[in-house]
């Protein structure tokens, strides 16, 4: 009885102190957000294609998503991709951008600590699941086309 009483008091206590967040207006910004990031490479795309009309879309493509890399990490780095992803949430980490923010998040924060254990260790400790678990998914999917 003892451990239910203090499950429900604690339970009490998290929901005292998580901020409330209104889910619509977040929504609103989290779309918005994600859209304009999306139209960044959008334009990219086409300013690539319109400059050098013998590059091919693949090229196009390549060199439009190392653009939006390049951009999320050097505002991440200027500490403004923070303040993007406070105010759109989902919408700043969805795209290619977010997954660009968290390698370079934690590469800054950790760089005090040196090259190995800081740097190469502390980059992908957010990252790293998800390109595991997207190789490990691809695999599947890939086994499962070979045999349909």
């Amino acid at each position: 009885m003892e451990d239910k009483n203090f499950f429900e008091k604690y339970q009490a206590y998290v929901e005292a102190k998580t901020p409330k967040t209104k889910s619509f207006p977040t929504l609103i910004y989290a779309y918005l957000v994600g859209g304009l990031i999306c139209m960044l490479g959008q334009g990219i795309y086409d300013s690539l294609l319109a400059i050098f009309p013998t590059m091919t879309t693949e090229e196009a493509n390549a060199w439009m998503l190392i653009g939006l890399i390049f951009l999320a990490s050097l505002l991440t780095g200027l500490g403004v991709y923070d303040r993007i992803g406070i105010f759109a949430g989902a919408g700043s980490v969805v795209p290619i951008t977010g997954f660009s923010n968290s390698i370079a998040s934690p590469a800054i924060e950790y760089k005090k600590e040196g090259i190995i254990y800081g740097l190469c260790v502390k980059m992908f400790s957010i990252a790293g699941p998800v390109i595991v678990n997207g190789l490990a998914i691809s695999i599947i999917i890939g086994i499962i086309y070979l045999f349909l």
